[in-house]
């Protein structure tokens, strides 16, 4: 912690010194350090400095529902950055192949480049508290379970579309079945949260694969077959 960032600190009323020496210098307390600690302590978990401050302003309880919702927007990321690592490893095996692979560096640095904050144009503030609330006691290993799940998914998509296979029939019924699951485990069966999210998958679907913040799982095929799927499964659910 520099002296120059403590000036600053001071400056926006973050951190004032308890007391001045007669010619000017800052003298801080033990409870000054402790304030010091939280603040650099939210700010190594993402939160800006206007945001530190109002935490710190109102008290335990707001701190806990800010830490919530930061939390639920970090889950949010990691299936983002899990898609970036895929993308890292594409790149360096094709870089491996021929080093003069532009292209797929470009589309990288794109893709590196988009707002992470995406998400935040389709989730409401209610919403996103209530998906940081349902992710208070997600874990590692709980993320890591439903990533699998989700590879399993995708790769039997791919494999029914391949195989020019029936929406109706049982392996694709049990596909929708398992992608119902799915959803129903992100969005609680809250209607609003599942609109939010089928309305950002349907913009990213439109817009031009190289404007895209994150790539779609699947082509315009698996798109048709996976909502043919869901509609014959929920049609037969409601019956």
């Amino acid at each position: 912690m520099t002296a120059r960032t403590l000036r600053y600190y001071d400056r926006v009323g973050l951190l004032s010194p308890t007391a001045y020496t007669e010619v000017g210098h800052r003298r801080y307390t033990d409870a000054d350090f402790v304030r010091l600690q939280q603040i650099l302590a939210l700010k190594f978990l993402g939160f800006s400095l206007e945001d530190i401050s109002h935490c710190l302003e109102a008290g335990p309880t707001r701190l806990r529902d800010a830490l919530m919702l930061q939390k639920g927007m970090l889950e949010e990321n990691r299936a983002h950055l899990d898609r970036l690592i895929s993308a890292l490893s594409h790149a360096e095996t094709v870089l491996q192949e021929d080093e003069e692979n532009w292209e797929t560096i470009i589309k990288l640095i794109r893709m590196f480049k988009m707002n992470q904050d995406f998400t935040r144009h389709y989730y409401s503030e209610e919403q996103r508290e209530k998906i940081a609330e349902w992710g208070k006691n997600w874990t590692a290993e709980d993320q890591k379970i439903v990533s699998q799940r989700w590879d399993a998914a995708m790769a039997e998509l791919r494999h029914l579309v391949a195989t020019d296979s029936d929406p109706a029939s049982p392996a694709a019924q049990a596909l929708a079945h398992e992608w119902h699951a799915l959803i129903q485990g992100f969005t609680h069966g809250d209607k609003g949260i599942e609109r939010s999210l089928a309305n950002m998958y349907t913009d990213i679907a439109g817009m031009p694969e190289e404007q895209r913040p994150v790539p779609m799982p699947f082509d315009e095929a698996g798109s048709k077959f996976i909502n043919k799927a869901l509609k014959i499964y929920t049609r037969q659910s409601d019956s």
